[in-house]
């Protein structure tokens, strides 16, 4: 039997996303006038609700915290190194790298599925069983369905890393992708990659196939409720809450579905889609959950020590 000899890469080079070079400057400073914004908005949401009493012992403000973590993390582990290429050009990611950022994208990404999941349960119980809530969702229950997230997250991400990287690599070693993602990196393969699409396929495909519809249901279910509350201000309130964490769920859940859960493609509406739970997404959620969540502007207006409103006196 022949014996073929590989030179394995040592690093990759990530393309980016085509631009035009006139533009450049402009999308540096966008991206990262966005980064900024969303650390600064996240860490505001973090502060806010480590610091109000009335916010930090509750299970959906204790969510919403760990949600402003991800959020800051996945925006770390992508958009800096993303907007340098607008200034630098190409330049190489080493392989561990890549390895760190593929493994840290779906460990946070997986992670933050299983946090809408819990937020939608959460949002289920407060409204269609409020006399139940405090008794069925604790804050310790939360805290034990929050540690269970992050151990979830991290095995998918591992397995993801695992499966992507036990394959040799031994040239061209270009990626045309912003970042070091499954399906861009797998085409690099000096190896049959049959085995590793199926099983990403059916992986994500069951975190996201179940995380959705469970939030579906759970929706279906608060609708409903929401619909016999008999005053207008009473629906509009539960709306409100809910109409923001519908908002963040369907512009993260649909682009992540378009990537991964469709035929093998080599599109450039993969990496526009790809910017969504990268970038844009994790720039939104604070200005979702501060613009829509009447809790949290008040949280926000007392730690600023600003005029009390009606519904705080």
């Amino acid at each position: 039997m022949e014996r073929i000899n590989y030179t394995l890469l040592t690093e990759f080079l990530l393309t980016g996303i085509p631009y035009p070079l006139r533009l450049k400057t402009f999308l540096f400073a966008f991206f990262l006038l966005l980064y900024i914004l969303t650390q600064l908005g996240n860490l505001l949401i973090l502060i806010t609700v480590w610091a109000d009493p009335q916010l930090h012992a509750r299970p959906m403000y204790i969510f919403l915290g760990v949600l402003s973590v991800i959020d800051m993390g996945i925006s770390s582990i992508i958009v800096p190194r993303f907007m340098m290429n607008f200034i630098l050009g190409i330049t190489p990611i080493p392989f561990g790298d890549c390895v760190a950022q593929l493994y840290f994208y779906h460990f946070l990404g997986s992670t933050q599925c299983f946090l809408y999941t819990l937020m939608a349960y959460d949002r289920y119980l407060a409204i269609c069983r409020p006399l139940h809530y405090t008794v069925l969702m604790t804050a310790k229950l939360s805290t034990l369905l929050v540690a269970g997230a992050w151990v979830a997250g991290s095995f998918h991400g591992a397995l993801q890393a695992m499966l992507t990287f036990r394959l040799p690599y031994c040239g061209p070693n270009q990626v045309d992708y912003f970042f070091c993602d499954i399906p861009a990196v797998l085409r690099l393969a000096c190896a049959d990659t049959t085995v590793n699409e199926l099983v990403t396929f059916v992986d994500i495909g069951v975190v996201v196939a179940s995380c959705f519809s469970l939030i579906l249901l759970s929706y279906i279910q608060i609708i409903r409720a929401i619909l016999r509350i008999r005053t207008a201000d009473g629906r509009r309130r539960a709306f409100s809450t809910c109409g923001a964490h519908l908002t963040v769920v369907t512009v993260y859940y649909v682009p992540c579905a378009f990537i991964y859960l469709r035929p093998e493609t080599n599109s450039a509406l993969d990496g526009a889609a790809a910017l969504f739970p990268t970038a844009i997404t994790p720039f939104l959620n604070p200005l979702i959950y501060t613009l829509r969540n009447q809790e949290v502007k008040m949280a926000l207006r007392r730690m600023l020590g600003g005029p009390k409103t009606k519904s705080e006196i």
